[in-house]
């Protein structure tokens, strides 16, 4: 069995380098990642092969999907199906889980 208390807000640091991400798990295609991204710093346009959610434990985001744009502020939960094109960019400095399953 695995057991651990993390402190989710601590696993990653914002600085003044581009996005930090940190693996938690992995098995196969699901894992669970933790992104830091400063203001206005953008992940380009992607898509994923897992079925996804997004959890942000710290600022403000905007995810774009073709034409919808929806904005996460800290405790907001925005879950979406794998192969669908989106992009993400922080309006603040701000911190997510990234979980793929």
């Amino acid at each position: 069995m695995y057991y651990n208390v993390l402190k989710a807000n601590e696993l990653v640091e914002l600085n003044s380098q581009k996005m930090q991400k940190k693996t938690l798990l992995e098995d196969g295609d699901s894992n669970l990642n933790i992104i830091a991204l400063k203001k206005d710093e953008i992940i380009d346009t992607h898509t994923s092969g897992c079925n996804s959610a997004v959890y942000l434990l710290q600022g403000e985001i905007e995810m774009h999907f073709d034409a919808e744009k929806f904005l996460l502020e800290e405790g907001d939960i925005l879950m979406f199906k794998k192969d669908h094109e989106h992009k993400v960019r922080a309006l603040m400095d701000s911190k997510f889980l990234l979980i793929k399953i």
